[in-house]
């Protein structure tokens, strides 16, 4: 056998490399959308989750928090404001209603949102 690398050789296996792994993402993607309804909880979005999603998004609430280590690190993480509020509902939303707190030294305070008592229950 030749100790020679040759452009036909780099060439073949280029393609055969590219084939195989164009195959293989095809194969994982068929397999991906084949088990994803048995994966995710479709069934238990309900109008209030897709309300709370879209209040979310129109204040840009990551442009400043972190949900489960995903946006921006400014403001607190998100993913467990709920056991720091001793788990009340009620807690979370005088809290939110109640801002801007001012004087906090080093600190700009959250923006109050005047969310609408629609927006207050979405979630």
């Amino acid at each position: 056998m030749s100790q020679v690398f040759t452009k036909a050789m780099a060439r073949n296996i280029f393609y055969g490399g590219s084939v195989f792994f164009i195959l293989l993402f095809l194969a994982l993607t068929f397999d991906t959308i084949k088990v994803l309804p048995e994966r995710d909880n479709r069934a238990n979005l309900t109008e209030k989750v897709a309300h709370g999603k879209a209040v979310w998004e129109e204040n840009n609430c990551l442009g400043c928090h972190t949900l489960l280590g995903e946006g921006a690190y400014y403001a607190p993480e998100l993913g467990n404001v709920y056991k720091r509020f001793g788990e009340s509902k009620e807690a979370i939303k005088a809290f939110i209603a109640s801002r801007p707190v001012e004087g906090i030294p080093g600190r700009r305070s959250m923006p109050q949102f005047n969310l609408s008592e629609e927006d207050g229950r979405a979630g």
